[in-house]
């Protein structure tokens, strides 16, 4: 199964001449899931060959405008295009009244349904709830701390199916029509009353990955247990450590804190985005982080 993402924007509110703001897509399996679609994004779809028709599900963490302010133009190119199919958008509840608006003042009528998904709304005890489900991928919101509601994302693969060994299955003549409940774990008889283990016949399925989006937050050590353990963590890093003051103010992180945040988590590897445009070189950020996290 394809787990990848694919960075479509790495800046924070203002975008410079090499790097959008913020926008992240997530291939599972052939199925393409687009996190916060800030202004530029369907330009960055079409510049990496992405044939975003196929995009069905669109998650925004923010009603901050770097990242939606693209998602009304992607919606109506899904329009003029020719879109049948539904979509799924999961934000905050105002922006669906921001939609109808500006669906509204431009006297336009989509062809295509969008199914709307209001994000919880978290206390102050950090929790997660699942938004989305099917039989190969799981997504679960959870809150950050920003400025206006901000929710990270987990998106998590489910355990696959064990592997068949094929010689030991050949030697026992096992019938084809047992091969799924192998599969699913369980044991085999033969026709003599032996029991054969299943661990005899299959083999460990690949480990689950998972991919933890933590968009513009202050550092906080709560999401640790929404996050611990991720394949691949993004963190925002709007500053360089010597600017950690203004970085508290602006309930954002320095490179050093989503280091942090990652090494406590113990996560396989993290990617760090969401850059301040007075930084025209991310390479101190990058290098920043690598002090703490190597694998940044």
């Amino acid at each position: 199964m394809t787990f990848s993402v694919q960075v479509l924007g790495s800046n924070s509110a203002i975008p410079t001449l090499t790097r959008n703001p913020s926008a992240h897509l997530l291939k599972a399996d052939e199925r393409l899931f687009l996190i916060d679609c800030a202004e530029g994004t369907q330009v960055q779809l079409r510049r990496f060959h992405i044939h975003f028709q196929r995009i069905r599900h669109i998650f925004i963490s923010h009603l901050h405008g770097d990242h939606f302010y693209g998602l009304i133009g992607l919606l109506t190119s899904f329009h003029l295009l020719g879109r049948k199919e539904k979509l799924h958008l999961y934000a905050h509840e105002p922006l669906r009244e921001i939609i109808d608006i500006q669906l509204k003042a431009s006297r336009t009528t989509l062809i295509y349904p969008v199914v709307f998904h209001p994000l919880p709304d978290f206390d102050q005890q950090v929790n997660m709830e699942k938004l989305y489900e099917d039989d190969k991928l799981i997504v679960m919101a959870f809150p950050l701390v920003h400025s206006v509601p901000t929710c990270g994302f987990l998106f998590k693969e489910k355990p696959g199916p064990r592997k068949i060994r094929k010689e030991a299955v050949a030697k026992l003549n096992i019938p084809v029509d047992r091969m799924n409940r192998l599969k699913a774990g369980e044991d085999y008889t033969d026709d003599q009353g032996k029991v054969f283990r299943n661990a005899e016949l299959t083999s460990d399925p690949p480990s689950p990955r998972s991919f933890a989006y933590c968009t513009d937050t202050a550092f906080t050590e709560s999401i640790l247990p929404c996050i611990r353990g991720a394949s691949l963590l993004y963190h925002e890093a709007t500053f360089l450590k010597d600017m950690a003051t203004a970085a508290r103010e602006k309930m954002h992180s320095t490179a050093a804190e989503a280091a942090t945040i990652a090494k406590l988590a113990g996560v396989g590897q993290l990617v760090i985005g969401h850059f301040s445009a007075r930084y025209d070189d991310a390479a101190p950020l990058l290098a920043e982080a690598r002090e703490i996290f190597p694998d940044t």
